[in-house]
């Protein structure tokens, strides 16, 4: 087994901590600051469609360019300069023509990061894929200083331009970051060399990056629309973070016990189980604003939600792509899901949010994961003595 000294531990954990920071300055309250800033919902929800559109295209050609080069972490380096250095564009245009295009360049690198950053963690864990999981968390806990450290900044007069200063400056250490984290190189002990497009027409994979997909375009509404939902209803912004970092709370107490969860479970069953908790909680949400309590508890299904499917689905990944073509693997299931899906979602909420409202929008949420439930239990994992977590 490799050695757990020889893992930068806390180089990795520093960039997922980082690195979602700035999705904890950004997801929850970059809706309000664009409403703030006299966009209608539409046109919110287009510009995080833009944004989810960058996400199709930018990880498969940062993913094939690094499984072909092997320099994954030199592209992690430019890929985040350049990230910071458009995203610094906000801080002095107006308009939505110009807030579209900067969207669409910054977010085009932005979105190359992680997957490769993915990728690069799991050839430092190598036999040790199991500590995924623990190196991950660091992520949420950076979430949750975010979200509330900018929720109460939020609640305060402050100057227009503070939430694009806080993350263009989290984007800059981001890059920082990536320059003290080592390079390493993919394992290369695979038996036998297995074309990508091999992988892809099998009907199982098609079938789980499908299901993921419809799996992230249901969380779009509660992406793009939660705070500004949560606002229409008198939730301050900090009890608007507070309810955000519950939910990564729950996210970071999954994180914790997810090996013991990989050792009992399939990642079947886990797929499965997260999918009919998305079911409930988008229905909770939708119908149910006016109860706290009710809000509470949706919030700590994001446990599953989220962090159940994103890690059973990182451990598919792993198994279905191999090291050949990992890149490429958590580039396609970061542009397929989160990039189409967060597309669509986007589009699709943005159009109805005030033509049809919140409920309708939810429950669409909801039925979208009901497909999702259906085809990852036809099609994913049934043999399942084949599908458990590489535990080392």
């Amino acid at each position: 087994m490799n050695n757990p000294m020889s893992i930068p531990y806390w180089r990795l954990s520093s960039f997922y901590f980082f690195y979602f920071a700035i999705v904890g300055a950004f997801i929850p309250y970059w809706g309000l600051y664009l409403k703030e800033s006299g966009f209608n919902p539409i046109q919110i929800g287009e510009l995080f469609a833009l944004l989810g559109g960058t996400r199709i295209l930018a990880p498969m050609l940062c993913g094939w360019i690094a499984d072909h080069t092997g320099k994954n972490l030199r592209i992690i380096r430019i890929t985040s300069f350049l990230t910071a250095l458009l995203f610094s564009g906000f801080l002095f245009v107006h308009g939505y023509s110009w807030f579209a295009w900067i969207t669409i360049a910054f977010g085009f690198f932005w979105n190359s990061t992680l997957p490769q950053f993915e990728a690069v963690t799991l050839y430092h864990l190598k036999d040790q894929a199991h500590r995924y999981s623990r190196v991950r968390l660091w992520g949420s806990i950076g979430f949750i200083v975010a979200v509330l450290g900018v929720g109460r900044l939020l609640d305060n007069p402050s100057p227009a331009l503070l939430l694009p200063a806080v993350i263009t400056a989290l984007m800059t250490v981001i890059w920082l970051v990536s320059l003290i984290t080592p390079a390493t190189q993919a394992s290369n002990h695979e038996t036998a060399a297995i074309g990508i497009m091999q992988i892809l027409k099998k009907p199982e994979v098609v079938a789980f990056l499908v299901a993921n997909m419809l799996l992230q375009l249901a969380h779009a509404p509660y992406y793009v629309f939660y705070s500004i939902y949560l606002k229409h209803y008198q939730y301050s912004a900090s009890l608007t973070g507070f309810l955000w970092a519950l939910a990564v709370f729950a996210e970071i107490i999954l994180f914790i016990y997810m090996r013991r969860i990989l050792k009992r479970f399939f990642l079947r069953t886990i797929l499965l189980f997260s999918s009919l908790l998305s079911i409930v909680r988008w229905l909770m949400i939708g119908w149910c604003v006016d109860y706290f309590w009710l809000l509470i508890f949706a919030q700590l299904l994001h446990a599953a939600t989220f962090a159940g499917v994103h890690v059973a689905a990182i451990h598919l990944v792993h198994h279905y792509f191999g090291d050949r073509h990992q890149g490429k693997g958590q580039a396609l299931y970061a542009s397929l899901s989160f990039g189409l899906g967060g597309m669509l979602g986007s589009y699709y909420s943005g159009y109805y949010w005030e033509l049809l409202g919140a409920e309708f929008v939810y429950s669409m949420a909801a039925a979208f994961c009901s497909i999702a439930f259906v085809i990852v239990y036809i099609w994913v994992g049934r043999e399942s003595s084949q599908y458990r977590a590489v535990l080392g």
